[in-house]
């Protein structure tokens, strides 16, 4: 795996990724991670809280010529799984919520924004942007419910050696791709698998259990009185 490129701060890696991509024949895996991001995005344009110097912020660039723009959920399915099964060695607890925020119990502790880059009926490149809470122990945002390693395992830890982790476990997942099983694994590590719970959409409040998560990403859930819907991102939300 090539080395990562450390710069101080920048205003988002996955915008400054997808400028290098463009300019340079990056090798697939190239790591670009920052200290500091003065306008990182997480899903849909929502903002990131990262204090400076004290968690993961980083990019990777991979070309996926086996994965189909229909199945690219797949990508976004294999890098939650990295993660989790790297956090795994340091806690328990640590579940996918839907579609791919890295949960430890009702909090957040990691969050993907995934970009994939279409030519024709190919995907040219994705670049992984990926938010890790590792050593801040104060949160000030207006942020729901987020949480740190440090916050979970009362002592600091070394971001590299996290990094370094996640980033193998991307890599061993996407080069042995099999797309069943990861689907499977996926599914059997869903937050709130099992059980009733709330639910929100147009701000109508319901109770359901997860059915099934389709390969295109859509969530099926099933509700008390036996009917099925299915919702693609930000269509649904979780009452936590």
């Amino acid at each position: 795996m090539n080395s990562p490129l450390y710069i101080k701060q920048t205003a988002s890696t996955n915008g400054l990724l997808r400028q290098m991509i463009r300019e340079n024949n990056l090798p697939e895996g190239f790591v670009l991670y920052t200290d500091f991001q003065s306008a990182g995005k997480g899903q849909m344009g929502n903002s990131w809280e990262s204090d400076e110097g004290k968690n993961l912020l980083f990019s990777m660039v991979l070309y996926p010529k086996n994965i189909a723009p229909w199945e690219q959920f797949l990508i976004s399915q294999l890098v939650s799984l990295a993660i989790k099964k790297t956090l795994d060695e340091y806690t328990d607890g640590i579940t996918i919520k839907w579609p791919n925020d890295i949960y430890w119990h009702d909090k957040k502790i990691a969050g993907i924004l995934i970009e994939n880059s279409l030519q024709g009926k190919n995907i040219s490149y994705t670049i992984l942007g990926i938010g890790l809470n590792v050593n801040q122990l104060v949160f000030e945002s207006d942020s729901p419910n987020p949480i740190s390693l440090g916050q979970i395992t009362k002592k600091l830890h070394d971001v590299n050696s996290i990094m370094e982790g996640i980033t193998q476990n991307i890599l061993h997942l996407y080069n042995y791709l099999d797309k069943q099983k990861i689907r499977e694994m996926y599914w059997e590590t869903m937050y709130r698998k099992n059980g009733i719970y709330t639910f929100r959409v147009d701000n109508q409040e319901f109770k359901a259990k997860l059915f099934s998560v389709h390969a295109d990403g859509k969530l099926e859930l099933e509700t008390v009185d036996g009917q099925y819907q299915g919702y693609y991102f930000k269509e649904v939300s979780f009452i936590i």
